[in-house]
């Protein structure tokens, strides 16, 4: 069974009179524990198709299951409970919470989601931040570190909360090359171990390169599937 299936997914903007076209009869599944880019130019989607899989968006139309569970039925509320529990989310400009140490960035959503007691909270936090390095750094401000240590702090807490999906729009976009490739590394660990499933929205090489599926969007549309076997040898399967 698919974690992620979409049958004929379209959403349509209204601006005023005008009708956009962000998406039309997107039809995909997606695996537990794969590694997946969506790619395509600026405005092609991408964002978009995050956004309903992550259940910040609904569809104009179609259908959309994450996890076996039609999302594109739930209101503001089962949204937002659903994401809690089942989808951790990386941005491109982080989302830290300034006036919140790394630590409590971290635990923030196991206290406002998931309600988790204070002895697992420790346990969860600490074990992430050391698995992104930073436990030297917890109880520091944001603004007091690099670009690179916020983006492996944005990590640890979309992993906090044990999910099974990863949406991570542009991630790497601010990071420099060593920074970007130490968070790839550390995102393909968690795959790994914790058999959680990565979708990225991407202009990134790295990323890309990393992918083990790669959707191609233009206009809205999605017009190629590529199953990446290994990094010298690529099988295309054209949708």
């Amino acid at each position: 069974m698919a974690l992620i299936e979409l049958n004929k997914v379209s959403r349509v903007y209204e601006m005023g009179e005008t009708s956009i076209q962000a998406l039309a009869d997107i039809n995909l599944d997606i695996e537990q524990q794969t590694f997946v880019s969506f790619v395509g130019p600026s405005g092609s989607g991408k964002t978009t198709l995050l956004n309903l899989i992550g259940c910040l968006d609904k569809p104009s139309s179609g259908e959309i299951k994450v996890n076996d569970v039609r999302v594109n039925e739930f209101n503001r509320k089962d949204a937002a409970v659903f994401r809690g529990t089942n989808i951790g989310f990386i941005f491109q400009n982080f989302n830290l919470l300034p006036v919140l140490t790394v630590y409590e960035n971290v635990e923030y959503p196991l206290i406002m989601v998931q309600s988790i007691a204070e002895k697992e909270r420790r346990k969860r936090v600490l074990k992430y931040l050391e698995a992104v390095s930073m436990t030297d750094q917890k109880d520091k401000y944001p603004s007091q570190i690099s670009g690179g240590q916020k983006q492996r702090v944005a990590v640890a807490r979309a992993l906090v909360t044990d999910p099974k999906l990863v949406l991570a729009d542009e991630p790497t976009a601010n990071l420099d090359h060593k920074s970007a490739f130490k968070v790839i590394e550390l995102m393909r660990q968690m795959q790994r171990e914790l058999k959680t499933t990565f979708i990225f929205s991407t202009h990134d090489p790295k990323i890309v390169k990393e992918a083990e599926i790669i959707y191609t969007l233009e206009d809205g549309r999605l017009v190629n599937k590529e199953l990446v076997t290994n990094p010298d040898n690529q099988a295309k399967d054209k949708n």
